[in-house]
């Protein structure tokens, strides 16, 4: 069966989507009375939809993926090539995609040396979380099992993955969850906790409190996004990632770096903690990875880490007794040493840190015309814009008003985001992501966009 569908046939697709379709965060009662939009076509950072629309995307396909842009052919017909070829074989055997990715993966992540495939962002980090408590049981005595995460962060839509989730709303109505996920405090300087001159490292000291107050011999892990993505676009403030790597090496703490929004060059690097010199024991990643063009996640080690699920080859308890079926996709690494390549030759990287400056930039100039713009922020091609009613006070602005934004730019034909069901009261950041290859003038058509829908929804 193709997929050839003619304009004639568009009716039938939006009246099938509205009969079947559960779509992801989504409240349905309103496809009662309107259209579900449903796109149909994209290339380069345009999208299309069943209606004719056409839409600058400054999401990357809604939540942070398409980092190469739409209509990549060499990435489809590589993908298709290899699915012809071998589309699949479990991960307890190997593949020449999945060999030449990790290959090529490890190269850009130097004190990294092991890639676990599987499919998604939850489910790469879920499997950390599964090593770690492995690792408590067989290395030290069932204790340092516990998994630290911080306020505002996210890493997945699982029960144990919303167990660490930062943002109450995400995992509101779905508990009650497993122990030993104990939180500790963001480190947003704009909305600061605590009045010291060096906030960054007084907000890392915030995480050995916690350490100390549940004991060091109970904490094995501590999972945190380099740039915090749904809870507001939050860049650590200087000194910050530093004395978290202080603090990880005092007490014995293993260091997990979520990257599934920043990894594979959102932020100007490969990785985001690159941005900090961070030396991790685990990464995970998924989004970027392949640009959307296939499903992938990675889990990628230390050999140390490595190392301590083959010390005992006659012990048939201790390997990582773990598998995810579509783990064993070619079709994943084979899109992403595609996606890798394609960040490489057009130079994507240093187009990600230009474009991202110059991005700031405009933002800054909004924040100077727009008293509802508290704070800019951002690294790369990854920014926010923190919007309040009163910059003294800084009173968020409610979520609704928000939300008319983001809908006022969509009727202008651009695609922008804000934090949503996140965090009681401070769902108000405008978050915008676009693709690694951005030019200059979609970025200012982005902010002159955002420009007019401030004047619209707030005058």
């Amino acid at each position: 069966m193709t997929l050839n569908i003619s304009p004639n046939d568009l009716g039938h697709v939006i009246e099938a989507d509205r009969a079947n379709v559960w779509h992801h965060l989504s409240q349905h009662k309103v496809y009662e009375t309107i259209n579900p939009r449903i796109y149909i076509e994209g290339k380069g950072m345009k999208l299309w939809d069943a209606l004719g629309n056409e839409y600058l995307d400054a999401v990357s396909g809604g939540v942070w993926t398409v980092n190469v842009g739409y209509g990549r052919e060499s990435i489809a017909n590589a993908v298709r090539d290899q699915l012809v070829k071998l589309n699949y074989f479990a991960g307890a055997a190997g593949t020449i995609p999945g060999a030449l990715f990790a290959e090529k993966l490890i190269s850009k992540m130097p004190g990294m040396t092991r890639v676990y495939y599987s499919n998604s962002g939850s489910e790469a980090n879920e499997k950390v979380y599964k090593m770690v408590r492995q690792i408590a049981h067989r290395h030290h005595g069932g204790k340092k099992w516990k998994i630290l995460f911080r306020e505002r962060d996210y890493h997945g839509t699982t029960i144990a993955t919303l167990a660490t989730s930062g943002q109450p709303q995400r995992a509101a109505q779905y508990g009650p969850f497993p122990d030993g996920f104990i939180q500790v405090p963001h480190c947003l300087e704009y909305r600061k906790q605590w009045d010291v001159e060096n906030y960054g490292e007084r907000a890392a000291n915030a995480i050995e409190d916690v350490i100390l107050r549940e004991g060091p011999d109970t904490v094995g892990c501590i999972v945190l996004e380099p740039v915090t993505a749904g809870g507001g676009v939050i860049v650590p403030p200087k000194g910050y990632w530093e004395r978290v790597q202080q603090i990880c090496e005092k007490y014995n703490v293993l260091l997990h770096i979520d990257e599934v929004v920043c990894g594979v060059g959102r932020t100007g690097k490969w990785f985001g903690y690159q941005q900090y010199g961070v030396k991790p024991d685990f990464v995970t990643m998924a989004k970027g990875v392949a640009s959307g063009y296939a499903a992938i996640s990675c889990t990628v080690t230390t050999e140390r880490v490595f190392e301590m699920f083959k010390d005992d080859a006659t012990d048939p308890m201790s390997y990582f007794r773990d598998i995810s079926t579509f783990g064993g996709c070619t079709a994943g690494p084979v899109a992403a040493l595609e996606n890798m390549r394609i960040i490489e030759d057009e130079n994507l990287l240093d187009n990600t840190v230009r474009m991202g400056a110059h991005c700031l930039k405009n933002l800054e100039a909004l924040k100077e015309k727009h008293s509802v713009v508290g704070d800019v922020r951002g690294l790369g091609l990854f920014l926010g814009a923190e919007l309040v009613a009163d910059r003294k006070t800084k009173e968020p602005i409610e979520e609704k008003r928000v939300q008319a934004v983001v809908a006022d730019c969509l009727k202008q034909g651009v695609i922008i985001g804000a934090t949503n069901r996140s965090l009681d009261g401070l769902n108000n950041t405008l978050c915008l992501s676009p693709a690694l290859i951005a030019t200059a003038n979609d970025i200012d058509r982005i902010t002159d966009v955002i420009d007019r829908a401030l004047t619209n929804v707030f005058g």
